[in-house]
């Protein structure tokens, strides 16, 4: 049997999968032919059999480098069920039980190692490998190396001599966020040696985005998840407090929820991770710290309690979510105040490249949530991905922005601004506005400048998305180092005059009211697109592998993800060569799980139908 036969023979038989996507087999032949690969594949996209099929075909045992040991028990116990042998070595392991895996990497008998960066620094361990090489090196999280990445990690920068001390041993490089920038420092940081690089489109047309104004958290965080109807999903939030306040809200509103955070003890976070994974738990309340590399398939939406520093942050955070295939919500709440938290942090920092980078991203992140335009597109056009037309599956598309003539309010605004010198930020000015009693304008005697109150016919929320808009459009500068001072620049002046015209956005606070989200979300329900019985019967077939996995203590999507269980119910299989055409099915779960699931929907075929 020839190579690319035997990859077919894996691919159908051990894996379940029927084809390949976009490119996949092009990166399983490079490797297997020994050339270095860079491979930027959106989460849920299958990165990880571009690594996993060469290492079950080529000799020896492959080196997998990931950066969490959650996530390599994750990677082997899906490996062990698809019959494929495996193991993680990590520091919380018995030293006896760490001697039986590498024996086990001596004489082959593992065809996948999982090893974390820091593991490498083991003098011991380093002899070893050297000493016996492996068949390749997959990097996983690889934009962990660069500087200019999202989420660098020091640990990451000693991989730089792998590819010196292992000149025959292919390397493959895997992240599912990476700009033209990230990509070319990872290549030169691990000394890729003419790798193929492969970079697959950004585009998630499975996600939903969504970006509403934040002004009452937890009203509208609890209002989007009640639309959810008992679905899996995260909730990000920006610190260790935000996470543990929040958790608490949503425990007080009945929801199943459980808080991760570095202020956890390790058996905490691991506890936590696993009632998560294993749909014990329904939401999990997190701080970034949670979610690099987490294979749960069935998250059905994420939402951003608090806005991310960059958009490759945001891009991988959302990515979580559908990476089943299956429809998928990603809520940002935002607000300016969020992002310019981020500003003060490196405003003190030397001017340099990295500082100008850093600016970068983090305007283009305030520009991705502050624009009214398709926000697939933002997001695709930032990653160098030229998108144009409209994705109609974001927040944008469906409800686009009313626009009206701006002018008076934008000339109340930088009225205001001018009048208070300057010298005060956006909620300040609204409050003048708005003809506040609060003491200190009263103080300062601006409750007599002729602007004040003249806004009151307005909410706070209102004026403080028209300023957004002026910052947009540019007659509004903040100044950061004195805690984001509203300015006005020279192009304020013609709008002061009334010499130009000026159309703005009406405020988008409305697509936040409770009966928009319901009718928002149910239409991308996963069940939308099954009759009434079919949701029995999915619901039916997750009750059954939530048993089995409980038996076996794994995840509920190691048996089959939701979309395997969908294609089930949608095209109910009455036998086990009819169940092998079903995607996720191979071989092995079959012969292990097929009759169990096989008898579940014959048993609802009959009760269902035959009572008719």
């Amino acid at each position: 049997m020839s190579f690319r036969d035997q990859i077919e023979d894996v691919l159908h038989n051990v894996f379940g999968y029927k084809s390949f996507r976009n490119q996949q087999r092009d990166i399983i032949e490079s490797v297997i032919a020994g050339r270095d690969t860079l491979t930027i594949i959106p989460t849920g996209g299958g990165k990880s059999l571009c690594y996993q099929i060469p290492a079950v075909l080529l000799p020896g045992t492959a080196l997998v480098i990931s950066p969490l040991i959650s996530l390599m028990k994750d990677q082997v116990d899906q490996l062990l069920v698809n019959g494929i042998p495996a193991a993680f070595l990590n520091a919380t392991q018995a030293p006896e039980e760490q001697q039986n895996i590498i024996e086990k990497y001596l004489n082959h008998s593992i065809k996948l190692l999982y090893i974390s960066p820091e593991r490498l620094a083991v003098s011991s361990f380093s002899s070893l490998i050297t000493a016996h090489p492996p068949s390749l090196i997959a990097i996983d999280e690889a934009h962990c190396i660069s500087q200019w990445g999202h989420d660098f990690r020091p640990d990451y920068r000693q991989l730089s001599h792998l590819s010196l001390r292992f000149p025959e041993v292919p390397i493959i490089a895997l992240t599912a966020t990476a700009d033209k920038l990230t990509q070319a420092d990872v290549i030169n940081q691990l000394n890729l040696i003419d790798p193929l690089v492969v970079v697959r489109s950004f585009d998630r047309p499975n996600i939903r985005y969504t970006v509403v104004e934040k002004f009452n958290l937890t009203e509208q965080v609890v209002s989007f998840i009640e639309t959810q109807k008992g679905n899996s999903g995260i909730v990000y939030c920006s610190s260790r407090s935000k996470v543990e306040d929040m958790t608490t809200r949503l425990a007080t509103r009945g929801f199943s929820v459980v808080a991760y955070h570095a202020g956890l003890t390790t058996a905490e976070r691991q506890q936590a991770q696993e009632s998560f994974l294993k749909d014990n738990v329904q939401i999990i309340v997190a701080t970034v710290a949670f979610g690099m590399g987490i294979n749960k398939p069935n998250v059905r939406f994420v939402v951003h309690a608090d806005c991310p520093r960059t958009i490759e942050a945001y891009y991988q955070e959302t990515g979580r979510a559908g990476r089943d295939g299956v429809p998928a919500e990603a809520l940002l709440l935002f607000n300016s105040k969020d992002l310019n938290w981020y500003h003060r942090q490196i405003a003190d920092k030397p001017e340099n490249k990295h500082k100008q980078v850093e600016l970068h991203k983090i305007q283009a992140m305030e520009s991705f949530a502050q624009s009214m335009t398709c926000r697939r597109t933002v997001l695709l056009n930032y990653f160098g991905e030229n998108r144009t037309e409209p994705c109609n599956n974001c927040d944008i598309c469906l409800y686009p922005p009313e626009h009206y003539d701006g002018l008076i309010d934008a000339q109340k605004i930088l009225s205001c601004i001018y009048r208070v010198e300057q010298r005060y930020g956006a909620q300040y000015v609204v409050d003048v506005l708005r003809g506040s009693s609060r003491s200190q304008i009263k103080e300062n005697g601006h409750d007599k400048l002729s602007v004040y109150g003249i806004g009151k016919a307005h909410s706070s929320d209102y004026w403080l998305s028209v300023i957004r808009q002026l910052i947009y459009l540019g007659y509004v500068s903040q100044n950061i180092s004195t805690f984001t001072t509203l300015q006005l620049t020279e192009q304020a002046r013609a709008i002061l005059k009334g010499q130009v015209a000026l159309s703005l956005a009406k405020p988008r606070l409305e697509i936040v009211k409770k009966s928009r989200l319901n009718r928002y979300a149910r239409a991308i329900n996963l069940t939308t697109i099954l009759s009434y019985e079919e949701r029995i019967l999915f619901n039916n077939l997750k009750r059954l592998r939530k048993e089995i996995a409980d038996m076996e203590d794994i995840a509920p999507y190691i048996v089959f993800s939701d979309a395997t269980l969908l294609e089930m119910v949608q095209t109910k299989p009455e036998s086990k060569k009819q169940l092998i055409n079903v995607t996720g099915v191979g071989k092995i779960k079959l012969e292990k799980y097929g009759n169990l699931f096989l008898d579940e929907i014959n048993d609802f075929m009959i009760k269902t139908y035959n009572n008719v």
